[in-house]
């Protein structure tokens, strides 16, 4: 992350004297409303690494670690008992709501049943058929993430093409995958800084262009040697990097042209609609991943094929010799994942939850946009869907090194801690928000006003 200076575009119009002022006595405020937080924090300091079950939790920007008591629908109650507007979601796990009915309901029914057997289900064969009929592709796996999902169709790729080399864009996010921790740096491939415990070279192995560069991109497929470009049809997690008009239209066209396939990675654009934004956009991935809200938020996550890449897959692990192929892991596609996948494709994630959350997305940006004008601040608000976010720029970023040189993490953590004591909260990772079916248009506002407030308390005055 780009560390920003007083005088940063990204800070112009506030002041910056009276936002760190105003950080100071919100971390006294946070720390007086917590206790409770505080004490738990304090025990978990003696077993838990950083405090914390993964060290991303510790990435919030508070003075310690929030512990939370509850989640149900569109809301959070911490261990002091504050009752907290979620617009975080588990950062898009809980899309579709904390706790959504019909996926509790399924789990406790399945839950006097067994876990895990590493046999099939009734609910197999039904959520596949859920899966092809929502995202138009024939036939699909399961994995327990994401990340495994994403490494699992890259190594099938690879065994159906013979051929070794993946392309990925600047600034992605494809779960931990080694593969994808490949960026450019003045224009050159460098292996990511910061990726712990990396023994081989993974610039051997990956390419990587910028987002919305078809020159780029037809340049790096030209070698013939490229198995599948795998990607987010929006960037989202270095900031949100719309494709521009007719820039996948041609980028499918080259991809074909040079025999490479395309893996689609919807997990955070499911935001879109049903079919995520491939299918909204009328892209034609030859694979489809999705993880996180696919089961409600209960671990678990699923890759979909075209059936020729299917028939390739299949002839090359019949070629193979016997023994692992480094595909699966023993809990894949157990008892409760399928029962939560079954449950949520077919009650959840429904055409009414989308109407819902699009049109408060829609109230959501424009109060965004109203604020951000009333405080006179050249930042910009992005949307995908139910998926909002605003960006310390004039407009949009178009690729992945202009989002990047945005970045403010102290502006950010200012931010969001100022809205947590307010009671909302917005992911901790740059500013995005999700609405999702239980979110009202009361908490909308109350959002907005938060953040009014909040930008009063750091811009700068007459």
């Amino acid at each position: 992350m780009n560390a920003q200076t007083t005088s940063s575009p990204t800070r112009a119009a506030l002041d910056w004297q009276r936002a760190l002022a105003f950080l100071a006595r919100e971390r006294r405020s946070f720390a007086e409303r917590n206790p409770a937080s505080a004490q738990l924090a304090a025990q978990a300091q003696q077993h838990l690494l950083f405090g914390v079950p993964l060290h991303w939790m510790s990435d919030w920007g508070t003075p310690f670690a929030l512990h939370v008591a509850l989640a149900s629908g569109a809301e959070v109650t911490d261990a002091d008992g504050h009752t907290l507007i979620d617009f975080c979601l588990g950062d898009t796990g809980a899309m579709f709501g904390h706790s959504p009915t019909p996926v509790a309901t399924a789990l406790a029914h399945q839950a006097t049943r067994g876990y895990t057997t590493m046999l099939a289900t009734a609910d197999a064969a039904t959520v596949g058929a859920l899966l092809a009929e929502r995202f138009g592709l024939p036939l699909w796996q399961f994995a327990m993430s994401a990340t495994d999902a994403n490494r699992y169709i890259v190594r099938w790729i690879r065994a159906a093409t013979g051929r070794q080399k993946i392309l990925v864009f600047n600034g992605c996010y494809h779960g931990t995958i080694e593969d994808v921790f490949v960026d450019l740096v003045d224009g050159q491939p460098v292996q990511r800084s910061s990726l712990l415990g990396q023994v081989h070279d993974l610039t051997e192995h990956t390419v990587v262009v910028e987002f919305n560069d078809l020159a780029a991109l037809e340049t790096a497929l030209a070698a013939g040697d490229v198995a599948c470009v795998l990607a987010e049809p929006v960037m989202t997690n270095i900031g949100m990097v719309l494709p521009e008009p007719g820039f996948w239209a041609e980028a499918q066209t080259l991809i074909q042209r040079h025999g490479t396939l395309l893996v689609m990675d919807e997990t955070h654009t499911i935001s879109t609609g049903p079919g995520g934004y491939a299918r909204a956009h009328g892209i034609a991935p030859d694979a489809l991943v999705l993880g996180k809200p696919v089961g409600g938020g209960v671990p678990c996550a699923v890759y979909g094929m075209s059936a020729e890449l299917a028939a390739r897959a299949v002839k090359a692990k019949q070629d193979a010799p016997p023994g692992h192929s480094g595909i699966g892991t023993t809990l894949t596609g157990n008892m409760l994942a399928m029962a939560a996948m079954r449950a949520a494709l077919s009650d959840v994630m429904t055409p009414a939850a989308y109407a819902h959350m699009l049109a408060l997305a829609e109230q959501l940006a424009s109060g965004l946009r109203a604020v951000i004008a009333r405080h006179g601040l050249p930042w910009c608000v992005t949307q995908v869907g139910a998926r909002t976010e605003f960006q310390f720029c004039p407009t949009p970023p178009r690729n992945g090194s202009e989002a990047d040189r945005i970045l403010d993490g102290e502006l950010e953590h200012l931010i969001h801690l100022g809205l947590l004591n307010r009671g909302v909260m917005i992911t901790p990772f740059h500013n995005m928000m999700l609405v999702c079916p239980q979110t009202t248009p009361s908490q909308v506002g109350q959002l907005i006003d938060a953040l009014d407030e909040v930008l009063g308390q750091i811009t700068a005055t007459e």
